[in-house]
């Protein structure tokens, strides 16, 4: 028997295929494998059409990015030290948001004409050279033939239901902070329902995007296009990289993807860091003069907290959060919002406020959306919030199973934003005025004197220049109010 061993440097990674070593070994009329080129001699001895059967194949980025720019470590409860790359990528981010957010929407409004529109551009220069690679129809029928047997699982519509509220952010604050700098006459109606059918299209042709390349990668390794399909870290950091690295102009590729990641990154933290901003500053009014140092203070927490994704057990930690944080707890939030605004508020009176700013509706609208909030909306998240919870199962990634009492963080980290609603309601209970216990949930469960336009505002019509003059005009007569 004789081999030749490829050579390679850096880690080790079981079955790591590299498609150059590939092309060489078959060049020479061998058979690759496990960074080995197995010639004729060995064929001879040995059954290699056995060894060819049962192959595993993994890219050369798997073993970058796990090994190199993780450092991942065996579990969990292995934390290992920090990352200095990854601690150092954080803070730019960081900073970036703080630059962008700290003189408020006007300087956040006008970065977001930039980062909305650019992965546009980008998703169209990828599909346009992923449907032009061998493969990608594979992958493209692999992506648009539906699985129907899945929809008959609950993870799937709990996944869904997570999905959109990433992607939309109901329950979340985002729509309500951003919306909050509106003129008062400005159509919400529309936009509502301009952000909700791009969003939809917009992740429809990312599908498209993606699959074309992953068909690709598997038409390259000899492999079904479900062997490469990865999720998360794993689609983003190896499967497209890895993808990138075997096209012409490699690099420009690999600027364009990953400039767009940034980009999509973004956005989603101004949003999240705006809600946090506004809410303390509609709080405390006058922290506003000193909105700069409110926006660096939540800069340097938010760093601080991201430090532990930084380890090399970070991956895990990521992992954890993104099971635990943005299931349960967003789900419950929404399903109380819904029934509060359509039952405690009243779901015609809050149509009622909305017509108010764009103009009196079909009656047909109002019945629509008061059957949608009032019944169909909660009962739908309830159906999904029982079957995520009848089907849970705890954390694992691959066939690494997460420790119990890293669940148990998981569940803490899940319903503690219930935790701080019930907290505070429970304050306001006890906080208020001496009256029985009846009484004082009645109380609290009606608008506070500031809901509602201040005076003038209401009486104003489209067109009007105190209108004109931007939303900062409104808030300032809010807080006058």
């Amino acid at each position: 028997m004789q081999k030749r061993t490829i050579e390679n440097t850096g880690f080790e990674i079981e079955a790591c295929y590299s498609y150059s070593d590939a092309q060489d070994c078959h060049f020479k009329e061998g058979t690759y494998y496990n960074r080995t080129c197995f010639d004729g001699n060995y064929s001879l001895a040995h059954n290699l059409s056995f060894l060819i059967k049962n192959m595993t194949k993994k890219p050369p980025a798997d073993e970058y990015f796990i090994n190199y720019v993780l450092g991942q470590s065996s579990g969990i409860e292995e934390t290992g030290g920090i990352r200095w790359t990854l601690a150092l990528c954080l803070v730019i981010a960081w900073v970036i948001v703080f630059l962008c957010l700290s003189k408020g929407v006007q300087s956040s409004g006008k970065v977001v004409y930039f980062t909305a529109l650019f992965p546009y551009v980008v998703l169209v220069i990828l599909f346009f050279r992923g449907v032009t690679l061998p493969g990608a129809k594979e992958g493209i029928l692999f992506y648009v033939t539906p699985t129907w047997s899945r929809l008959a699982t609950a993870q799937v519509w709990g996944d869904a239901a997570v999905q959109i509220f990433f992607a939309l952010s109901p329950a979340w604050g985002g729509l309500i902070t951003l919306s909050s700098y509106n003129k008062f006459h400005n159509n919400c109606y529309k936009d509502s329902l301009i952000v909700s059918v791009s969003n939809v299209l917009t992740s429809i042709f990312a599908g498209f995007v993606i699959f074309s390349v992953i068909g690709y990668l598997a038409h390259e390794l000899g492999v079904e296009v479900d062997k490469v399909v990865d999720q998360g870290a794993g689609l983003a950091f190896i499967v497209y990289p890895e993808v990138v690295a075997r096209l012409p102009v490699a690099p420009l590729w690999a600027f364009l993807f990953f400039f767009m990641l940034l980009t999509l990154g973004l956005d989603s933290q101004f949003a999240l860091l705006e809600t946090v901003t506004t809410a303390i500053l509609d709080r405390f009014p006058s922290l506003r003069e000193k909105k700069t140092w409110v926006v660096f203070f939540l800069s340097v927490l938010g760093y601080v907290g991201g430090i532990i994704f930084t380890t090399n057990a970070g991956v895990y930690w990521l992992q954890l959060f993104d099971k635990y944080a943005a299931n349960f707890s967003v789900l419950i939030i929404a399903i109380c919002e819904c029934l509060l605004i359509s039952w405690n508020y009243g779901a015609e009176r809050f149509l009622g406020d909305i017509e108010k700013m764009i103009g009196v509706q079909p009656h047909f609208w109002t019945v629509f959306w008061s059957i949608m909030w009032r019944i169909l909306t909660p009962a739908t998240l309830v159906f999904i919030l029982v079957f995520n919870w009848i089907e849970y199962t705890p954390a694992s990634s691959g066939h690494y199973v997460y420790p119990a009492w890293a669940n148990t963080v998981g569940w803490i980290i899940a319903f503690f934003p219930v935790f701080v609603i019930v907290a505070m309601m429970l304050y306001k209970i006890a906080t208020t005025s001496k009256r029985p216990f009846r009484e004082k949930i009645r109380l609290l469960m009606q608008p506070t004197d500031e809901w509602g336009p201040p005076p003038k505002l209401a009486t104003f019509k489209t067109g009007d220049p105190a209108e004109d003059a931007g939303s900062e005009y409104i808030r300032e007569m809010e807080i006058e109010y």
